[in-house]
């Protein structure tokens, strides 16, 4: 048991454009898990460009932002709903829901993710996905 440096794994963590294709590698250098927990693990990283949709199928996710803003789009059952998060500030992510980030216009996050990732889509809607 130790504590885990915020700030030491985000000056070993390069900033990323995840609108500009990054490979699988690319993207876990970015977004060092700082450990384990529960499910999943706690992440940390620094981005630009807006995520693909995800599903956590077994769990929430929870977010931290540490710097800048994030707006974060939910697809409920009828329209999305878009939330922003403001430096300081936590949202959660409930299991199951489609959801995407949008840094505004760079971002600083840490996560709390589900080991069992769960589906993602580039797709304009994913639950209309054919």
């Amino acid at each position: 048991m130790k504590p885990h440096d915020i700030q030491s794994a985000l000056r070993s963590a390069p900033e990323i454009d995840l609108e500009a294709d990054p490979s699988f590698d690319q993207i876990r250098a970015a977004f060092p898990q700082l450990t384990t927990f529960d499910k999943g693990g706690i992440t940390v990283g620094r981005f630009s460009g807006r995520t693909p949709w995800e599903r956590h199928v077994a769990s929430d996710e929870f977010l931290h932002v540490l710097d800048g803003e994030v707006e974060v789009t939910l697809l409920a059952d009828d329209d999305p709903v878009r939330v922003i998060v403001p430096a300081g500030s936590i949202f959660v992510v409930p299991r199951g829901v489609w959801h995407r980030q949008v840094p505004r216009p760079v971002v600083t996050l840490l996560s709390l993710i589900p080991s069992d990732h769960g589906p993602v889509s580039f797709a304009e809607d994913p639950r209309v996905e054919g």
